[in-house]
């Protein structure tokens, strides 16, 4: 079944077509391989990790294909079980300086004092307050 426009979420909703296009034919992929409706979406997200980050209240396409976190790198039922820490779309891969860039374009103050752990949250928390803001 062809994903409509009610499957695709707000923020890839305002994300480059390439970001969009990836979750409707990997959803409509899982839909025909999946019985659970929960497992398809899952599917679908994961395959947009890989190829997008988290920016505000969208996604942009990744320089490099590949897992944005730990969890996302295990997959599978090791990544649902937990244990390892997600960073909601946030490249938590990405060099302390990548990150540093990625906060002085999102105007987070206070980045310079910051740590790759401390950039990767600053981040996370803009995306989320950005995600909100844009479904209000």
């Amino acid at each position: 079944m062809p994903a409509r426009k009610e499957d695709v979420p707000s923020t890839l909703e305002r994300s480059p077509a390439k970001v969009r296009r990836t979750y409707e034919e990997t959803l409509d992929s899982a839909h025909e391989q999946y019985d659970s409706e929960e497992r398809a979406h899952r599917t679908a997200w994961a395959a947009v990790k890989h190829v997008a980050e988290k920016k505000g209240d969208h996604w942009e396409p990744k320089d490099e294909y590949g897992p944005s976190d730990e969890q996302a790198a295990r997959g599978g039922a090791s990544a649902r079980r937990g244990g390892g820490e997600t960073h909601g779309g946030v490249n938590a891969g990405k060099t302390k300086q990548e990150l540093y860039e990625d906060a002085k374009d999102a105007g987070i103050e206070g980045r310079s004092k910051m740590d790759k752990d401390e950039l990767v949250d600053a981040l996370e928390r803009f995306s989320r307050r950005e995600t909100a803001r844009a479904r209000r």
